[in-house]
């Protein structure tokens, strides 16, 4: 739904998960997320009752089990003439160690995914150092503050050689931050504690409503 708001916004990354586990599943997944728009994908290594990358305690399946869902995902994408990018996520650092995730990534490469994504990593020089060992293959950086991993910026990101950087905690956390403030007034003051600066119409003019009324104007 979001990638079909408009064709010309920015490029949409989905998350997959495990591509509900199989070959079949993730077929069927890709295909769907295709057609939806979607212009980039990244499927993972969890067991099928997945944690958050971010938790520990995660586990992962076997290798020749993920792998199998690559060169799946890859046949759909090219049957569908599709340039999806498809995205190899491994979160096996907690259970595998450091050499286990390369190893996954390496045979993802093999196997027809176009970048990867090493999740939870423990430390910026770890991160320099999946670069360095995958290159020339891009990698995505997922970026959680005050999550398992440590803080880095864009620029520390770019010094170290990734080449698309996600903050999939930003919305969330953000709404979560500024819920409580706006909500508490209800139960002591009968009413909504937004910011004054925060109107309807500053909504719709995030989403739109400004070219929206020149177009509604012309015609």
């Amino acid at each position: 739904m979001i990638a079909n708001l408009d064709p010309f916004s920015p490029p949409l990354i989905g998350d997959m998960d495990s591509g509900h586990r199989g070959p079949i599943k993730t077929t069927r997944t890709i295909e769907k997320y295709i057609r939806a728009g979607v212009a980039s994908a990244h499927l993972e290594d969890q067991v099928l009752t997945k944690r958050c990358g971010q938790l520990s305690g995660k586990k992962v399946v076997a290798q020749d089990e993920y792998l199998a869902q690559i060169p799946a995902a890859h046949a759909a994408r090219t049957r569908l003439r599709s340039d999806v990018v498809l995205i190899a996520r491994t979160d096996a650092l907690q259970t595998l160690g450091y050499g286990g995730c390369t190893a996954r990534l390496r045979t993802a490469r093999s196997e027809g995914a176009d970048a990867g994504l090493l999740e939870g990593f423990a430390s910026k020089e770890q991160l320099a150092q999946v670069v360095k060992n995958l290159a020339p293959w891009p990698l995505l950086l997922n970026a959680v503050k005050n999550g398992k991993s440590p803080v880095i910026t864009i620029d520390e990101a770019r010094e170290r050689g990734f080449r698309i950087i996600i903050f999939n905690f930003l919305d969330a956390g953000a709404g979560i931050y500024y819920h409580s403030p706006e909500v508490v007034p209800i139960e002591n003051q009968g009413i909504v504690g937004t910011p004054a600066d925060i109107a309807p119409v500053k909504l719709l003019e995030t989403v739109g409503r400004h070219g929206i009324c020149i177009f509604s104007n012309v015609y």
